[in-house]
């Protein structure tokens, strides 16, 4: 039934953590999400980038589900699948709608049903909006709030936990791009280049990154070691950033084989001077 619809985009909350295979945790939600109706004639098949892949029965369906890409990503963010932005569609073999196991999902009575069968996928969509709707409104009738990122229901606050994540994530990676590209820059430049990163964010972000960038080269160490190939260009670049930002040091007055830049890199020194120079 499509009344099924109301409890996905109107009373679901965001789940804690990631799932461990997000188009299982989509698929297993899908006809919850999208209602039985639309289920039938729609499903998820993959995830490609910030996509989900839907393959649908027909064109029509296809336009007509692309209106209510909004309404599906949201739920899908709701499930804690954050990484999900848009829709893209596909033409192909719809298989019968089943549950982990091959069970069919059971799901809790949303409201009154809405009659009849839907004769087209126009219908279908008319249905899901006024379930939408209606479901969206009687949650903030009772005084829930949505997040202000998404529109997520939620049951207090202004931002759903996928949201946040999603921001986070956002800031840690473009810090982590700047730290490699120019690890020179003083902390306090960083910080106001990212949008709401913190002094104690950027901290443990460099602290990681630190950690993560030796990992990397004690690997290229290993794989050279035994005649393996290694991403030479990479390798240098790495060591330099490394230095650098473990330093703090003016790059200018950075020498290849500076006291500095040997207690840098410790045990790591003579293999990175050996990429350098053969």
């Amino acid at each position: 039934m499509l009344t099924k619809l109301g409890t996905a985009l109107g009373g679901w909350r965001p789940r804690g953590g990631p799932p461990g295979d997000p188009l299982a945790t989509i698929r297993a939600a899908w006809a919850e999400i999208v209602g039985d109706d639309v289920a039938r004639a729609a499903q998820p098949v993959a995830l490609s980038g910030t996509a989900l892949v839907v393959v649908t029965a027909s064109g029509a369906w296809s336009h007509q589900l692309s209106f209510l890409e909004r309404e599906i990503v949201r739920s899908v963010v709701a499930l804690g699948v954050s990484n999900v932005e848009r829709l893209r569609f596909r033409i192909g073999t719809i298989r019968s709608a089943r549950g982990v196991a091959g069970r069919r999902l059971v799901r809790a009575a949303a409201g009154p049903p809405v009659a009849g069968k839907p004769q087209t996928a126009a219908e279908a969509v008319a249905r899901f909006r006024t379930v939408v709707e209606r479901r969206r409104n009687a949650h903030r009738a009772a005084g829930g709030t949505f997040c202000t990122t998404c529109g997520s229901a939620l049951a207090s606050g202004t931002r759903c936990r996928p949201c946040v994540d999603a921001e986070e994530r956002e800031q840690r990676e473009q810090c982590e791009r700047i730290l490699f590209e120019a690890p020179w820059l003083d902390p306090e430049t960083v910080i106001n280049a990212v949008a709401g990163l913190t002094a104690e964010a950027y901290d443990r972000i460099r602290r990681r990154l630190l950690r993560a960038w030796v990992d990397e080269l004690r690997l290229a160490r290993k794989r050279h070691a035994v005649k393996a190939e290694i991403d030479r260009p990479r390798i240098r670049k790495l060591a330099s950033s490394y230095v650098l930002l473990e330093t703090r040091i003016d790059p200018n007055r950075l020498e290849l084989d500076s006291p500095v830049r040997r207690n840098a890199l410790g045990d790591l020194y003579d293999f990175i001077r050996q990429v350098e120079t053969g």
